[in-house]
């Protein structure tokens, strides 16, 4: 996280520090990067950077970590926009999700967060690294979620299923850069996918029978 100086500045002088930070993460994945980029696109010496931030490390996950806060606004948003149906709602989310990494501006940035994944990245992307801001997004997504329709049995299993359509949609982005899928690609997988889990995956008793 940010040093408390970083959030001292002036929110014009917030934004063209991240906007600096973006681009250079553009231009090259976090190894590669460079905090001379930065500070030369940002128009600061190199001390004031370290009085925001340890080092491109800290300012890259704070970076990650801003954009997933703003994906959890959003599908919060999308939710309430289709009455509580999760399975739509992650289908619109990821719809939006492919026409921004289509969008030049974006396309390089997660090009190289995608390409070059850990654990602490995907983490990060998925609001897991701030635990407290996690359980405080959870609990406003269950509120939302209507569970008529969804074959669980208690909140916990809500989380697991949460869990698992929020794994199938990141790795089908990431697929789009790997692959370097069309956009009806991509598309067709996704939705090949969300069917299976809607049908479910094994065969009743008296299916197999029949």
């Amino acid at each position: 996280m940010p040093k408390q100086t970083f959030f001292h500045l002036s929110k014009d002088k917030q934004d063209t520090l991240i906007q600096a930070a973006k681009q250079e993460f553009s231009r090259a994945p976090l190894h590669e990067a460079s905090i001379a980029s930065i500070i030369k696109s940002a128009g600061i010496p190199r001390g004031s950077f370290y009085q925001y931030f340890e080092d491109k490390d800290d300012i890259f996950y704070y970076l990650l970590n801003q954009l997933g806060e703003r994906n959890n606004q959003r599908f919060i948003a999308v939710l309430n926009e289709k009455n509580g149906d999760l399975f739509e709602s992650f289908i619109a989310t990821f719809q939006f999700m492919i026409e921004v990494h289509r969008n030049e501006e974006h396309k390089n940035f997660f090009k190289n967060v995608y390409l070059n994944m850990n654990y602490k990245h995907e983490n990060t992307l998925a609001n897991n690294v701030y635990e407290e801001n996690q359980k405080n997004q959870f609990l406003k997504i269950i509120k939302l979620i209507d569970t008529g329709n969804l074959n669980i049995q208690d909140e916990h299993e809500l989380h697991h299923v949460l869990k698992i359509l929020m794994g199938v949609t990141f790795q089908n982005i990431v697929q789009l850069f790997v692959k370097e899928y069309t956009d009806e690609e991509a598309l067709r997988n996704y939705f090949a996918q969300i069917d299976l889990l809607k049908r479910g995956l094994q065969k009743n008793e008296r299916t197999q029978r029949g």
